[in-house]
């Protein structure tokens, strides 16, 4: 049997050994070999020796030049075989970050250091856009970022790329969820007298019967996407909510300018799809709003587009999310009350039927949650006003 290992003399006279030895096959079936070289003959053993054994064992990982960009694209395949598209969108977003600033990286040498370095700078200035370019990133979206890059990292291993998962132990340190608690304190939800105080002001609005649908628990996408047809029964007061949505998807694929698409889908969750009994004064002013679009039809006549949703402007045509929420903040600042999100402005009505005594189990069906314990820990708060009902109860007790 020939002897594996050659020695080799540079033109500068300077002798090194070197041995080639097999590590496998690659996905053709073909024999993958690995070429090794050392100053000395020992070193050059000792090495070939470990790979032999390690290929035995199966933990054997062969050198690559795969870069983490390579990584997450195969990631991302595996990842997004059969979801949504728009759940897709959000995890090709999740993993920007990582893309920018480790994504040139060769996979085999990235370091715990780089990750850590990677939170670092998406919690002090990995902002591109919704906000201030070069601004500080929430602990959530960081922390978002954080376990996709983890679950790639895994996907490596299991493949036989890295021997171990780099971002596995990496986390948001304490000092930068502080700081990015003292910057973004969220606004609290609306209370009991700021509802009434915006419906009270936008009584005439055009669109106080789509308001009045967002405040009872509907999400905008769920807003957008009723059917007057398919989901909205007048005569017998239900609304059937989660059937269709109206969901904006951010697409890198279309021109500037062009990549906020519409997708219309069902809701994710059994618990999302729920019929609900419309309360009587939404009811009314959505029968009133039905009259009003046909009084616009006919005005506009072959001008009008008949799409058949719910939520549409003068001419018929449907809203997206964004228009909805622009509509919101022009009542709140028409009615002079706080600016909060629509989603708060529905956690306002949702805590009030939670603290009115309405049954866990009822106000996690009405919002679409499938976790009672997400609704109670969402809609139920240590403050005044939501605390009123038990002092009253207290009170009770104790007179």
């Amino acid at each position: 049997m020939p002897d594996p290992y050659k020695r080799i003399v540079l033109k500068d006279g300077t002798v090194r050994w070197r041995t080639v030895v097999d590590v496998g096959q690659d996905a053709d079936g073909k024999r993958k070999q690995l070429t090794i070289t050392r100053d000395t003959k020992t070193e050059l053993k000792a090495e070939r020796a470990r790979i032999v054994s390690q290929r035995s064992a199966g933990t054997l990982v062969v050198p690559n030049k795969t870069t983490v960009n390579e990584l997450l694209d195969l990631w991302l395949k595996a990842q997004t075989r059969d979801v949504e598209e728009g759940t897709a969108s959000n995890y090709e977003n999740a993993i920007r970050p990582a893309r920018k600033q480790l994504g040139h990286i060769r996979l085999q040498q990235l370091t715990e250091e780089d990750v850590e370095g990677l939170v670092d700078w998406m919690m002090t200035e990995g902002r591109q856009r919704g906000g201030k370019p070069g601004t500080g990133l929430s602990v959530r979206t960081t922390r978002l970022t954080l376990g996709r890059l983890r679950a790639a990292l895994q996907l490596a291993v299991r493949r036989g790329l890295v021997t171990r998962n780099v971002a596995e132990y990496v986390r948001v340190t304490r000092e930068a969820k502080q700081k990015a608690a003292t910057r973004g304190v969220r606004a609290a939800p609306w209370n009991e007298d700021e509802v009434r105080a915006f419906l009270s002001a936008i009584r005439n609005e055009r669109l106080f019967a789509v308001m009045l649908l967002a405040l009872i628990a509907e999400r905008p996408a769920e807003v957008c996407g009723l059917r007057w047809a398919e989901d909205v029964d007048l005569e017998a007061g239900t609304i059937a909510v989660g059937d269709n949505t109206r969901t904006i998807v951010y697409d890198r694929s279309l021109p500037r300018g062009q990549r906020n698409k519409v997708v219309e889908k069902e809701a994710k969750t059994d618990a999302g799809k729920r019929l609900l009994p419309l309360p009587l004064p939404v009811s009314v002013t959505l029968t009133v709003f039905r009259g009003m679009q046909q009084q616009e039809r006919a005005a506009a006549g072959e001008g009008y587009e008949g799409s058949g949703y719910v939520l549409v402007d003068e001419l018929g045509r449907p809203f997206k999310t964004d228009k909805l929420r622009r509509e919101a903040y022009r009542l709140m600042e028409a009615a002079g009350v706080r600016k909060v999100r629509l989603h708060d402005a529905r956690h306002a009505c949702l805590s009030w039927m939670a603290n009115s005594g309405v049954p866990d189990t009822v106000v996690s069906a009405w919002a679409g949650h499938s976790d009672l314990s997400f609704t109670k820990r969402t809609y139920v708060h240590p403050d005044p006003q939501s605390l009123k009902s038990g002092s009253e109860k207290l009170g009770e007790l104790l007179s």
